[in-house]
């Protein structure tokens, strides 16, 4: 008999917020935290916005040694970790060395040491080949990761890293689940990060032509899923971490269940390298196989978190594929995107839409998508335009879509 798993801690630091409370806050209120980027100069740029986490202090959690030793990524997880683990109720200092070793961290991102790995580039091509970190290899692998924050906070359990591309923490998210659930372990830290906001990143996107390039003097209005003078998406970095947990363990310790976790669905398109397949017929599937997983009707789906990136195909291929599944249910169905808000943070697509789903579900409020000024008529569904909305729900969706033609859906339930 398969186990029960529920979501009992939450923890965030993201563009339009710092902290799980200040976050949801300001995404039911329909902030954005997007603006120019203040990290470098960006000049040379296109697109010179993003969604940077300004105001966020990684001493808080490293001394200044070790961040230079450190890609930025690692210190938004941690910060996100302790905040989901106090969530949580979770005590460390009341661990014994059986439970140390029996909590495991399952994360995603797309590129974690990305900004790392850059700097290191630039030092050796500007001939200073002995002035390279002796950490230029290690941190500058995805894998490297959920060691750091094992390492940080002394758990010995499975240390893994599911990096792939935009589906990354969702990936994250539903291998922790079944692993769970099929009775292997008990709980995880999951989730996702990602710090991508970086000169060779931009440029790279800029090559693509996936970013807006008329938004500079009006950073918040950059990113407009399902508008039909949309242009691309804006590039973001973040963490949101999630702690998932078999639910008889999440009882006996008296901790407090935000949602259940009851479907996982993912497929791949096997089509193109970035671009994803126009008829959304495997986007589709996904959020079917995770329907059937859950063991859920069509009609049950109260409401859907979008991948919506504000890319011309993304938006439109997505409500196709929802559509596809759901048939005339789905103009029924309030659906959202949370990037209009905090725009694209790669990898940790997965764990934001789970986080805002969850909040969803348990504060009876769908979050609403922002700058919905020109709807294209190809995006016709109810995407919750520009004011958030209460409502009953029971069932809500995180869904994600990929670079590599990668499909993947998570199912929640309200706790009952």
């Amino acid at each position: 008999m398969l186990r029960r798993v529920v979501i009992t801690g939450l923890g965030a630091v993201s563009p339009n917020g710092i902290g799980l409370k200040n976050f949801w806050e300001n995404t039911c209120k329909g902030i954005s935290g997007i603006d120019r980027i203040a990290s470098f100069d960006a000049s040379a740029l296109a697109c010179q916005i993003a969604g940077e986490v300004s105001q966020f202090d990684p001493s808080l959690y490293y001394s200044a040694s070790d961040l230079k030793k450190l890609p930025r990524s690692v210190p938004l997880a941690v910060a996100a970790t302790q905040e989901a683990l106090a969530n949580a109720g979770i005590d460390l200092s009341a661990f014994s060395e059986e439970d140390f070793e029996g909590l495991g961290v399952l994360v995603g991102s797309g590129g974690s040491g990305f900004d790392f790995s850059e700097k290191q580039f630039e030092i050796y091509f500007s001939n200073q080949k002995n002035k390279i970190s002796p950490y230029a290899i290690s941190n500058s692998l995805v894998g490297m990761l959920s060691s750091e924050i094992s390492m940080h906070f002394g758990f010995q359990g499975r240390s893994h890293v599911i990096s792939n591309g935009c589906t990354s923490s969702s990936d994250a998210l539903g291998y922790a689940f079944n692993t769970i659930r099929f009775g292997q372990e008990d709980w995880f830290v999951s989730g996702g990060v990602e710090s991508c906001v970086t000169p060779a990143m931009m440029h790279g996107f800029e090559r693509m032509k996936v970013n807006p390039m008329n938004y500079n003097e009006s950073p918040t209005r950059g990113s407009r899923p399902f508008n039909k003078d949309r242009e691309g998406f804006v590039l973001a970095e973040g963490a949101w971490t999630v702690i998932l947990e078999e639910m008889e363990h999440a009882k006996a310790r008296g901790a407090e269940i935000i949602a259940e976790v009851v479907g996982y669905g993912t497929t791949c398109d096997a089509y193109h390298r970035v671009a994803i397949m126009p008829d959304g017929k495997q986007s589709s599937r996904a959020l079917s196989l995770a329907l059937k997983d859950a063991r859920l009707n069509k009609d049950e789906v109260d409401y859907i978190n979008f991948h919506g990136t504000s890319t011309l195909l993304n938006d439109k291929v997505e409500t196709l594929a929802v559509k596809r599944t759901f048939n005339s249910h789905a103009m029924n169905i309030p659906v959202s995107s949370t990037k209009s808000m905090v725009g694209h943070p790669q990898g940790a697509s997965g764990a934001l839409g789970v986080t805002v789903s969850a909040l969803s579900l348990k504060n009876g409020f769908m979050t609403p998508t922002i700058n919905m000024e020109n709807p294209d008529p190809e995006c016709d569904m109810d995407y919750v335009p520009n004011v958030g909305r209460e409502g009953k729900l029971n069932i809500a969706i995180s869904n994600c879509i990929s670079f590599g033609s990668k499909n993947s859906a998570i199912i929640l339930k309200k706790f009952a």
